[in-house]
């Protein structure tokens, strides 16, 4: 472990330079993290710090290459999301430079983890009965993880879809398909399965907020929109905060 020091205070670095504790982080010590980059900040490298910031303060979690560059093209220009944009402002690579210097944890994919590190104990939540080993399904024996969710994703069907919903004492309608359609178009468009706060804001910018209204989709999917949604729809568990 090193360190760095700003202002006359010394601030415990990682073996690979990062904040031990992100809760020292400010603008003066994100400047020295990148001096240290061999980086002098300018306005778009700030631009797309705070906005990396903000995404995690919002989510709980770092945006991964896909949804970052849909956030910057949203708010900062499309010209600014493309990878010679961001190559030339973080030769490092923005998710791994530019989340050092944001003082924020390294993005991680669905794949890079152990789905039994998904499951988080919290309070209040209804107890949902899932297949937590294997289940036969059409003669077929299917594996699935302690939380549920398809050990091999390809092996999903839409009838699957109903078996796994009726264990969960859930039966399917329209509006709990819109839900697992668009779990899997995201998951598919960008490599990860969404927590509720990003399901919520992505549904309701692309199908409106009476689709993604907060309460309904907890009536759908009492174990979670993301959490139990994603059983159901035979994709990984989401990381990070998922259904707080």
């Amino acid at each position: 472990m090193s360190n760095l020091v700003v202002n006359g205070n010394d601030f415990n670095l990682t073996f690979d330079g990062r904040l031990v504790n992100l809760s020292d982080w400010n603008p003066d010590i994100g400047n020295a993290i990148a001096k240290e980059e061999g980086l002098e900040l300018t306005e778009s490298h700030w631009d797309i710090v705070n906005l990396m910031r903000d995404y995690y303060f919002a989510y709980n979690i770092t945006p991964i290459m896909k949804l970052l560059k849909r956030e910057i093209a949203k708010k900062l220009g499309s010209e600014c999301a493309t990878e010679d944009a961001l190559n030339a402002l973080f030769p490092g690579g923005v998710q791994y430079q530019g989340s050092k210097i944001a003082g924020i944890p390294i993005p991680m994919l669905d794949s890079e983890l152990e789905q039994s590190s998904h499951v988080k104990t919290t309070k209040n939540k209804p107890v949902v009965q899932h297949y937590n080993d294997s289940f036969e399904f059409k003669g077929q024996q299917i594996k699935v993880y302690p939380i549920g969710n398809l050990v091999n994703p390809e092996e999903w069907n839409e009838d699957m879809a109903g078996h796994l919903a009726k264990k969960e004492g859930i039966e399917l309608t329209d509006a709990h398909w819109v839900v697992l359609r668009y779990l899997r178009k995201f998951y598919f468009q960008y490599g990860i399965t969404p927590m509720v706060k990003i399901l919520i804001k992505h549904m309701g910018e692309e199908l409106g907020n009476n689709v993604s209204d907060r309460d309904a989709l907890y009536k759908l999917f009492p174990g979670g929109p993301s959490r139990q949604g994603s059983r159901i729809a035979g994709l990984p568990a989401p990381q990070g905060c998922i259904d707080g």
